[in-house]
């Protein structure tokens, strides 16, 4: 039994010694065991085989195949809009046709430019010369260059002209205006501005027509004859008159309008 005990501890401790070898550290004299267990811990852990070089060229990458082109989508065309109605039409203002028809106002502005450059007292006063910044401004404060708006106090078309204006130029000048007539209104408001040209200026400012607001103290003064023939085109010769007697126009807020549109309107644009 003792024998048998004697023999267990002699193999116990030849076991310890072979695994301290390996796992300590420790080099036996000849050096196998530590020559059996290095190997093991110094493998990788993943080994890659290595690629073989050919001397044959990588194929080339398929090229994709095209995608049908799409073709281009036509623009598309922006609908046109109705040009703003002018806003300072009276509650009482209606229209002989709809407000969306009216004559375009390239057309208008072609219409007062040539009834601006039109000579109007060819005999007794050839030198009388309108010119277009007042025929415009005239008609953008009186209508807002709408062809065929008619006023609650009968002034129609263009320049607003009055149905009794129009029967005075008709007549002195043996005329024949069709105040509807669009062309024919820029004409008879531009002939009564010369009319009133005409006769402001023999009355106050010895037969001279100069219509230059250079002339002007400014937009509301008596001393120059383009004011106040801004003013008797809304308040009429007789109306003028009276109020030049005071030495003041019976309409200054209108007469300052009109010269602020002589030198800068909204219907430039057009």
């Amino acid at each position: 039994m003792n024998r048998t005990r004697a023999g267990l501890a002699a193999l116990i401790a030849g076991i310890v010694l072979v695994g301290g070898c390996g796992l300590g550290g420790g080099g036996a004299d000849d050096g196998t065991a530590a020559s059996v267990a290095q190997p093991l811990a110094s493998e990788p852990e993943n080994i890659v085989d290595p690629v073989e070089e050919t001397d044959e060229p990588d194929p080339e990458p398929a090229s994709p195949s095209p995608s049908p082109s799409k073709k281009p989508s036509k623009p598309t065309k922006a609908k046109k809009t109705a040009e703003p109605i002018w806003d300072e039409a009276p509650a009482c203002a209606t229209w002989d046709i709809d407000k969306d028809k009216q004559v375009s106002r390239p057309k208008v502005k072609a219409a007062l430019k040539a009834a601006a450059g039109r000579t109007y007292w060819r005999s007794q006063a050839p030198e009388l010369k309108l010119n277009y910044p007042l025929v415009k401004a005239v008609a953008w404060h009186e209508s807002g260059w709408q062809s065929h708006i008619r006023n609650c106090d009968g002034g129609y078309g263009i320049m607003q002209v009055m149905p009794g204006t129009v029967d005075q130029m008709n007549q002195r000048f043996g005329l024949a205006y069709d105040a509807k007539k669009y062309q024919d209104n820029a004409y008879v408001g531009a002939n009564y501005l010369a009319w009133l040209t005409r006769y402001f200026g023999k009355a106050y400012f010895k037969d001279k027509y100069d219509l230059r607001s250079s002339k002007c103290k400014s937009h509301t003064s008596t001393n120059c004859l383009l004011n106040l023939v801004i003013s008797g085109y809304n308040a009429g010769p007789g109306t003028v008159d009276d109020a030049f007697e005071n030495k003041t126009l019976p309409n200054p807020q209108y007469v300052d309008s009109v010269r602020s549109l002589m030198a800068k309107c909204p219907c430039d644009k057009y």
